[in-house]
C-alpha cells in the first residue's frame, strides 16, 4: 500500500520497517525537511538500535535531507531511487554519506 503522506510515514510505517539488526552502532539525529502542501519537518533519532520520531526542528542533526512531499513519496513507495534522487538533485544532503548509506540498510529510506 502507497503511503499518502509524509506524516503518515513517519508516524505509522516507519517505526515498523526499520530493521535494528542493521543499526549496529549507529548513534545519529537526522532532520527531514519535506516542502510542500502535505510536507512538515520530522527529526529521527536512532541510537541503541532504536528509533523515535518526532515532528519539528532539531538543532542537533547531524544529517540533513531535504526534499519535496511529491519526490520524498515516490522514494518511499519505490518508485524512485534513493541514488537517483540523490544523483538527479532531487535531495538536498548536508552530512556524512556513509552514516546515510547505513540508514538506508536499517530501512530508514
Amino acid at each position: 500500500m502507497d503511503e499518502k503522506t509524509p506524516k503518515e510515514f513517519f508516524e505509522k510505517t516507519l517505526p515498523t520497517k526499520f530493521k535494528p539488526e542493521k543499526a549496529t552502532g549507529i548513534d545519529i539525529v537526522t532532520q527531514l525537511e519535506v516542502s510542500g502542501p502535505e510536507g512538515g519537518n520530522w527529526f529521527i533519532t536512532i541510537k541503541n538500535q532504536q528509533i523515535q520520531v518526532s515532528e519539528g526542528i532539531t538543532p542537533s542533526a547531524s544529517l540533513t535531507l531535504k526534499m519535496s512531499c511529491r519526490d520524498f513519496l515516490d522514494l518511499v513507495n519505490k518508485k524512485l531511487s534513493a541514488e537517483k534522487a540523490f544523483f538527479s538533485g532531487k535531495i538536498q544532503f548536508k552530512g556524512d554519506i556513509t552514516i546515510a548509506l547505513k540508514l538506508r540498510d536499517a530501512g530508514f529510506l
